[in-house]
């Protein structure tokens, strides 16, 4: 079944997949990065990204300096590949634990119903109106620096998303019959949910997880700016372009631009894949695709 769609994605090639095939690249390149890295530096391709080293400060761009290098000596290319590990082990982090404590809250509380689902909604909707950024900055004030602590502080405002999500899809499918069938045959709570509703209602949320994670590179960039994310001997795109800010105004570009560029071009291609997920697993919007192009 997965299959015969995969080759029916491939068949019929629109724009919005194309797309998706590009989002697919830009993620694999910088997952191939993160995870390479500390081989790049034992092979000596790459400095020690967290000593000052005797490198000139702020030199430009150059073939032994590619990105050329910060005021504090850094080489900002060796910066920017060890930013990108950084940035995928907290949006990893953050995203899985948000889905783990919004997905089964969804379930259950659009199963059960009642007052149950009364309070859950209250609590959810109360946290989704406040705005992503404040809510990861003020938590992290509370929790301090760090990778477990900057993606806790982000997890918290993408609980709500998952959990209407869940909650949605739950109710409309518990109604249908094959769940009475189960119901009527004694199914327990735990079996109905584990065994008939999960794999019903859980087709949307990768692409919620992958959205999650372009949106959570930016809040983990804005709490790096803020000197609330990581220590300050993690390299991180947030913090670097902090630093490189007071020497942009005279004429020292390239420390701001390449870590800018390496986030922007990382949540490009998250949200591309995420898009083109989107229409992947929704059938309803495949078919108005195709109704349009038709018509």
């Amino acid at each position: 079944m997965a299959i015969s769609r995969l080759v029916h994605f491939a068949q019929n090639s629109r724009l919005s997949q194309k797309l998706m095939l590009i989002g697919i690249a830009i993620t694999l390149f910088f997952l191939f990065l993160a995870f390479f890295a500390p081989l790049f530096q034992a092979w000596g391709w790459l400095q020690n990204e967290r000593e000052f080293l005797s490198n000139p400060i702020q030199a430009p761009p150059s073939a032994e300096y590619w990105f050329g290098t910060s005021r504090l000596g850094h080489d900002v290319f060796s910066r920017t590949v060890f930013g990108s590990q950084a940035a995928i082990k907290v949006v990893i982090l953050a995203t899985t634990m948000s889905m783990i404590i919004g997905v089964p809250l969804g379930m259950v509380s659009g199963y059960l119903g009642g007052k149950l689902d009364q309070v859950l909604l209250f609590i959810m909707d109360s946290i989704y109106t406040l705005p992503g950024l404040l809510l990861s900055v003020t938590l992290a004030f509370v929790v301090g620096r760090g990778i477990l602590n900057a993606a806790i502080a982000i997890s918290i405002a993408y609980i709500p998303q998952y959990y209407r999500l869940v909650r949605n899809h739950t109710v409309s499918v518990k109604t249908e019959v094959f769940i009475q069938a189960a119901q009527a045959l004694g199914a327990s709570t735990w079996v109905v949910l584990s065994r008939y509703l999960f794999f019903n209602v859980i087709q949307s949320v990768p692409v919620l997880f992958t959205l999650n994670a372009a949106d959570a590179i930016l809040v983990l960039g804005g709490l790096g700016f803020l000197g609330l994310g990581l220590p300050e001997e993690v390299p991180e795109w947030g913090h670097d372009l902090r630093q490189a800010l007071e020497a942009l105004p005279t004429g020292i570009w390239w420390t701001t631009l390449f870590p800018g560029l390496a986030m922007t071009l990382m949540v490009v291609g998250l949200s591309l894949l995420g898009e083109g997920l989107n229409e992947f697993v929704n059938p309803r919007l495949r078919r108005q695709n195709r109704e349009i192009k038709n018509h």
